[in-house]
């Protein structure tokens, strides 16, 4: 089962203030927990939303807003994506991250088993397997 472990934005993070030292010493550490343990497939932090955009969609309409949003609890700072046997595996390594503050929301990753075997599946199941190859070559 896959997860992603979703790092809710802060006030700090949103401001484009860079982690401490210690708090990457400390980030280092718990991603090589998760390294070791085999169950991390990624892992980044993200740039505050003042570098970033959204694209709202209505109908055939698109409409590009640029950062900065203005809700930092409804922003995302940074990610892990793991593979873990079981919910209560993933929350027990969302547990162990080493924030003394702050939020992480774990969600669940949809397999493309849960969607059936239509026609539309196995096309995705193709294109799936065209980008690993290409991420294995790189």
């Amino acid at each position: 089962m896959r997860f992603m472990m979703i790092v809710k934005a802060s006030k700090e993070s949103e401001a484009g203030m860079l982690p401490t030292e210690q708090q990457l010493a400390e980030m280092a550490e718990y991603n090589e927990q998760l390294a070791k343990a085999g169950v991390m497939l990624a892992g980044e932090g993200l740039t505050a939303s003042s570098k970033g955009a959204r694209v709202r969609y209505a109908g055939s309409k698109r409409t590009v807003i640029d950062g900065p949003f203005a809700e930092t609890k409804e922003l995302i700072a940074g990610f892990w994506l793991i593979q873990v046997k079981s919910w209560e595996e993933a929350i027990e390594w969302a547990k162990r991250v080493p924030f003394e503050e702050g939020e992480v929301e774990i969600r669940q990753v949809f397999e493309l088993e849960d969607f059936g075997s239509g026609e539309a599946v196995q096309h995705h199941a193709q294109l799936r397997d065209q980008i690993t190859k290409r991420s294995v070559k790189a």
